[in-house]
């Protein structure tokens, strides 16, 4: 049996297997090896950043199609440059984080570091221009973290031979997503890192299908780090998988791998250890669950601020707390998959092992209605 649905074919991938990952290195791998590499651009402040990295996966790519997410949200939020945005501040805000820093033992950043602007990739304007960087390289797919993308992205992509997904968490979003033009929908489930609604993924996905299957496309995310769960994907109707926390712990993802105290948080995170919070980016988004986290849910914490102002608020400390080299402090958005993973492997060996695991338990299903099957 071969681990393959009709997405593959209108894709031109091996395996019905989304890799979604801010490293270009990941992605790029994952795309060798039989899968859709997706390349989160909301890191990117500069776009002529991520016009390089896109120059890098369209050279280490073997030819092998990619896809790159951005995030639009559905109302556009606060704009404007970085120092106006920070002017938008409260103080109250800026003295508990600076406060926070210090009680948790942060040090400074390194002489060599600079502190940078925070994730401007949130902003509408920033996301239109990784799109007009996106539709000048042959990506295959582009995909909106926050529901639809305005309806001159979808045409534009359309008109480049490119297809459109979106995230969505609930079965209505996915229904308006479809009716807006989207090709594929992502039903993303409670489990999933980063950002994510509240419905958890086997109650989600189905769902979903029921919704659009018809129509469109279904990928399921949120809770899928094995080739068990991708067999399970499969049988609630989902005709592909999109995995972002599988990925964190592969040699390939120089972004972690740098920070030690980052990939021992990691390692020896459980099951147990994330959170749903706004304190990343001011939208829930499920991240790594430590004494930074715990800190925002202190009597007297304030509530965290909109999206953009809450990543430019904690810009600096993320960048402290990423080099402080402490494991229970580190800012990284994980899904719960991330208890099952407590080793680094290369990409090719994470998806070697997820198809040939989901071939097996594909098979052994199959064979559940045959008469000699195993009891």
């Amino acid at each position: 049996m071969t681990l393959r649905t009709p997405i593959c074919d209108r894709l031109g991938i091996e395996y019905p297997i989304f890799g979604f990952t801010p490293s270009e290195h990941v992605a790029a791998a994952v795309s060798r090896a039989g899968g859709l590499g997706m390349l989160g651009s909301v890191r990117f402040n500069d776009p002529a950043e991520l016009d390089a990295a896109l120059d890098w996966m369209d050279a280490n790519t073997d030819g092998r199609p990619y896809g790159v997410d951005v995030v639009m949200p559905a109302r556009v939020p606060t704009e404007g440059a970085a120092r106006d945005l920070e002017e938008m501040i409260p103080r109250e805000h800026r003295d508990f984080v600076t406060r926070t820093l210090w009680e948790l033992g942060v040090p400074p950043l390194p002489d060599d570091v600079s502190a940078g602007d925070g994730v401007l990739g949130w902003l509408h304007s920033v996301a239109r221009k990784h799109v007009e960087v996106a539709l000048a390289h042959p990506a295959r797919l582009i995909a909106n973290a926050l529901g639809s993308p305005p309806p001159d992205i979808i045409a534009s992509a359309h008109e480049r031979g490119m297809l459109v997904a979106a995230l969505a968490g609930k079965a209505a979003h996915a229904r308006a997503q479809v009716a807006s033009g989207v090709d594929i929908v992502v039903a993303q489930g409670y489990e999933a890192g980063g950002h994510t609604g509240e419905i958890g993924s086997m109650v989600l996905i189905p769902e979903i299908v029921d919704a659009v299957g018809d129509q469109v496309p279904v990928l399921a995310a949120g809770g899928i780090g094995s080739g068990r769960q991708v067999a399970a994907a499969l049988a609630l109707g989902a005709t592909g998988v999109w995995m972002g926390s599988a990925w964190l712990l592969t040699s390939e993802y120089t972004l972690t791998t740098a920070a030690t105290g980052v990939q021992d948080a990691l390692l020896a995170a459980t099951t147990s250890d994330t959170v749903r919070s706004r304190i990343y980016s001011g939208k829930p988004a499920r991240l790594l669950k430590n004494r930074w986290t715990a800190a925002w849910e202190q009597p007297g914490a304030p509530e965290a601020l909109r999206m953009p102002l809450q990543n430019l608020l904690v810009a600096e400390a993320h960048q402290r707390l990423m080099h402080s080299g402490q494991p229970d402090v580190v800012p990284m958005p994980a899904g719960q998959v991330i208890g099952r993973i407590n080793e680094i492997r290369p990409v090719a060996e994470v998806i070697d092992a997820l198809v040939q695991e989901a071939d097996a338990t594909l098979g052994r299903l199959a064979a559940l209605g045959q008469p000699d099957a195993p009891r």
